[in-house]
Formats: C-alpha cells, structure tokens, sequence
C-alpha cells in the first residue's frame, strides 16, 4: 500500500491546512510570551523579533507537520494518530523556529565571515550555524513551557477529532 493510499478519505486539505497554521503559529507566539511571562517577568529588549520568530517558526511547520502525521498514521486508531499528529507537530515547530533563529543567527554574524564559498568561509558557516542550534536548544526550547505541550496535545486532540 502506497502512503498516499494510506492517508485514507479525509485526509487535511490544503486550504484547511493554511488556513490554520497561521492560528498554529499565534499559539506558539503564546506560548513563548507566557514562558517569557513565567521566566524573566517578560523583560527583554528583543520580545517583538522573538514573538515573530516563534509565530513564523508555528505557522511554517504547521501544514508540513501534519501532512507527515496523517502519511505516518494514515487510517489507524484515533490513538496512534493522535501520536503521530502530536509527535509530529511538535518536533517540527521546534525544529523550523530553531532553523529560523539559526539562519537569522547567521545573517547577523555573516558580515564577519571569510570570502563566500571558501574553505574558511564554510567552516565559520558550519560553527555559526551549530552555535545558533546550540544556543536555541538552551535558552529557546524552555520559552514552549508550559504552555506549549498543552497546546501540542489541544492541537492534537482537535486535529485526530476533526479529521475523522
């Protein structure tokens, strides 16, 4: 059986897909004011460009994700889409918003680097970009919390209940 084949009779629509990841990524904007709210008391210079990082990293995952969790989990039981749709989502949100800050990180630290497409001009590529993934993972993944598995798993839920 073809994965397309498995996606079974109501698998998300394109339109329906765009026209919530944008929805999808106001909630991870969410999440992050209320993990900065929690943490630091909200005080940071940067909290716009970190809103609209978190937005545009929720609202490019979203369609993707999703289209992934119904090929993975296709026609199975409400469980196993469940965690398909949950595994998914989540993962790729994190995953986009890190290759966004990463990229961002890069483009701010690029006019420093060596000539483009020389040997040291490629390491310093490779390190910035591992130092901004690095620096994501530590300081950026703990913005999603608390709120943001809840709104995986609400998300989640929605999605295995709507796509019956």
């Amino acid at each position: 059986m073809t994965a397309i084949a498995r996606i079974g009779k109501k698998r998300p629509g394109l339109r329906f897909l765009l026209a919530w990841a944008p929805i999808w990524g106001a909630a991870m904007a969410l999440s992050l004011f209320g993990g900065l709210e929690l943490s630091i008391g909200g005080l940071t210079a940067n909290r716009n460009a970190l809103l609209l990082l978190y937005f545009a990293g929720g609202t490019v995952a979203f369609t993707p994700a999703v289209w992934m969790a119904f090929l993975l989990a296709g026609r199975r039981p409400g469980e196993t889409r469940f965690a398909a749709i949950f595994l998914c989502l989540g993962v790729l949100t994190v995953a986009v918003t890190a290759g966004l800050y990463a990229v961002t990180y890069w483009i701010f630290f690029a006019s420093w680097h060596g000539e483009f497409l020389t040997t040291l001009w490629l390491y310093q590529l490779a390190l910035t970009l591992a130092s901004a993934l690095y620096q994501f993972a530590v300081i950026g993944l703990r913005n999603y919390l608390p709120l943001g598995p809840v709104l995986v798993a609400a998300a989640s839920f929605w999605l295995v209940k709507s796509m019956r």
